[in-house]
């Protein structure tokens, strides 16, 4: 299945995709809650009642749907540094036995088509592709074996980053230089995780105005997400909605030589295989 979350007149909703259009769930059915957090456990125990729901529900006006993150205002954004072998190497960092984590605030959070706001404070931002895994029920010391039952599905994802502020600052401010507001585009649809077979095999782009400046796989990933997941839970409950933020591959704008970063009028898509094409322009924030 295919979800979104849209902005109706009484607030977020979800929606499912079928082949003519995006049925509102809740409508269709009242069983359904109408926020995705509270969906998400229900995608597994539920799954057939959905289908039926979608099959009989009204399709929304596509002029009317205005897209959110698939996930709003999710308890955590946990976010993975240097998880590609190609990208490690890009930037001359050695990997660990254990992964870089940082997080990102709820409001860095934007949806597809909506900006990316430069702000006035930095001239160094940077992009990057990632693989973005949603959780869909609570989990505390997952077993690795388990992890992947706590997967509700995957979204493409771009982690922004003000590099001046994540490598130029004392003590190097991952944290801040990764959570300025719009720092995280995701969606635009949540594609549940019995529709991708293989996570770990899936082609990862991004564009910038049409060039393509990254270009791997999902294979590369050094931490996979089973890992990441049994690993992130021995330190706090994962929580249906949570955000795990997969890390970026090679190609990234610090890297180049010379460097490139995003300016006003610049166009940044990311692809994944099987899970869409994420498009934000760039504009001048505060």
């Amino acid at each position: 299945m295919r979800l979104i979350s849209y902005q109706s007149e009484t607030g977020p909703r979800t929606a499912v995709k079928r082949e003519d259009g995006y049925v509102d769930l809740h409508r269709a059915d009242p069983l359904f809650p109408t926020q995705m957090k509270q969906l998400l456990p229900m995608l597994s125990t539920h799954r057939e009642a959905i289908i039926e729901a979608t099959k009989k529900g009204r399709v929304l006006e596509a002029a009317k749907i205005r897209l959110l993150p698939p996930v709003v205002e999710p308890q955590k954004i946990l976010c993975i540094g240097l998880n590609y072998a190609d990208h490690a190497a890009e930037t001359g960092a050695t990997v660990g036995d254990e992964p870089v984590v940082f997080n990102k605030f709820p409001t860095c959070l934007r949806a597809d088509g909506q900006p990316i706001e430069l702000p006035k404070v930095s001239d160094q931002v940077d992009y990057e592709a990632e693989l973005v895994v949603v959780i869909g029920r609570a989990g505390k010391n997952i077993s690795r074996e388990d992890a992947m039952n706590y997967v509700a599905g995957y979204a493409v994802g771009h982690d922004v980053s003000a590099r001046d502020w994540q490598k130029g600052k004392p003590g190097k401010q991952w944290l801040l230089g990764k959570s300025f507001d719009s720092f995280a585009p995701l969606g635009p649809e949540l594609i549940t995780a019995d529709e991708i077979e293989d996570p770990h095999n899936l082609r990862i782009q991004c564009r910038l105005n049409g060039e393509t400046m990254q270009d791997s796989s999902t294979s590369q990933l050094i931490f996979r997400i089973d890992f990441l997941i049994s690993y992130l839970s021995q330190i706090c409950t994962l929580k249906p909605g949570d955000l795990i933020y997969t890390g970026t591959p090679p190609g990234v704008g610090m890297a180049r030589k010379p460097p490139i970063f995003l300016k006003p009028g610049d166009v940044v898509e990311v692809e994944i295989e099987k899970l869409g094409i994420l498009s934000n322009p760039v504009v001048a924030g505060s």
